[in-house]
């Protein structure tokens, strides 16, 4: 065992004796209390009324000396918890890791592995902030994640009524491929609509992408549009732009619509459904509007570019946003190199299920 868990041990065996010297101590000054008290008694009837106050005082301040090092102590043990577990984080996590009964394998694997960085890229009316478990747990494993606002997402200022192509709606990542040294690849992570831009990506810079992993996300085949994924929960497009309540017009009611945002009492039931509940609070305060016409673009991929790219999906059993039968339909007719499920998990597993991702995605980083 190391040094800290020895140190450890010594640290809370002297807290114990020490907490239990104080009630020994408090035990001792309530007997002592109760004798004096009858002692007192007596003697107070003959003393005046600022003496009875002077005793009373005297009586009352080793007391409260102790309360104040109970309770001092009580906080210390609470903020040494809270200690523990930060800069004990790395170890408490790997317990319940997937991947803790290989974490010396699996290490020194990812170390040989030449493409570490990993660009994370959100769905629909999410940003950068929604992988702030993956992060933490990708870096952990000596990896290097970035996670992107798109065009208008996140803490990205653009107006999302005008952003109105998916060019345009994946600028930040053509940015970061484009400034990438000639020498380097980057493994890219998309969920949901953001699979659109996956797939954007790997038909305009195919030799900077190591793999393409489409988390519960639209992959397309050249000629659709990434709203057609979800046409068997929304409906056709053109109705949907006609009758949906969802749509924002952005320009005027008498134009075209130019975003959506699903009302949130509904969100928690289509993306949360087995997420905790803070992360759905998160998404509500978080959550933006997204620009319609980058998911009615439809994509022009070919076999000598798009087709070229290492894709993975990963599919999600719980997910009623883009069901399990949607998700199977999608890798039968555009088949990927390789199919991983989580089981139990909604439309958000960075939420539902971060460990059973994190798992998936380092035996994705790590195929050949």
């Amino acid at each position: 065992m190391s040094t800290n868990f020895f140190r450890e041990e010594r640290y809370r065996e002297g807290k114990k004796q020490s907490i239990e010297s104080l009630l020994a101590l408090q035990d001792k000054i309530v007997s002592e209390t109760k004798k004096d008290t009858k002692d007192n008694g007596s003697r107070s009837k003959r003393m005046g009324r600022s003496q009875r106050k002077m005793l009373a005082e005297e009586e009352l301040l080793p007391r409260q000396a102790l309360s104040i090092a109970l309770h001092q102590h009580q906080l210390s043990r609470r903020f040494d918890g809270s200690m523990s577990r930060r800069t004990g984080s790395t170890s408490s996590r790997r317990h319940t890791d997937p991947l803790a009964n290989n974490d010396k394998k699996v290490l020194e694997s990812l170390e040989k592995i030449k493409f570490k960085k990993i660009i994370l890229l959100h769905g629909e009316g999410f940003g950068a902030w929604c992988w702030y478990k993956m992060i933490a747990h990708l870096e952990e494993v000596g990896l290097q994640p970035t996670a992107l606002d798109l065009t208008g997402s996140g803490i990205d200022i653009t107006d999302t009524n005008t952003v109105t192509t998916l060019a345009e709606y994946s600028q930040p990542l053509i940015r970061y491929l484009e400034n990438l040294p000639e020498d380097e690849k980057v493994i890219l992570v998309g969920h949901s609509s953001g699979g659109a831009c996956l797939s954007y990506a790997l038909e305009h810079f195919p030799e900077k992408i190591s793999k393409a992993i489409y988390l519960c996300a639209t992959m397309v085949s050249n000629g659709q549009r990434p709203f057609d994924v979800f046409a068997k929960e929304l409906g056709s497009a053109e109705r949907f732009m006609k009758e949906s309540q969802f749509l924002i017009h952005g320009n005027g009611k008498d134009k075209p619509p130019t975003g959506f945002m699903i009302e949130k009492h509904l969100m928690k039931g289509l993306y949360f459904n087995q997420s905790p509940t803070k992360d759905v609070a998160l998404a509500m305060v978080s959550m933006r509007s997204t620009p319609l016409g980058p998911i009615i673009e439809k994509l022009s991929l070919t076999p000598e570019k798009y087709g070229t790219g290492r894709r993975f999906y990963v599919q999600t059993s719980d997910d009623c946003a883009l069901s399990p039968d949607v998700q199977e339909k999608l890798v039968r007719e555009n088949p990927p190199e390789g199919v991983f499920k989580i089981k139990g998990s909604d439309h958000c597993p960075f939420f539902s299920k971060p460990q059973s991702l994190h798992r998936i995605l380092i035996e994705i980083v790590q195929i050949p």
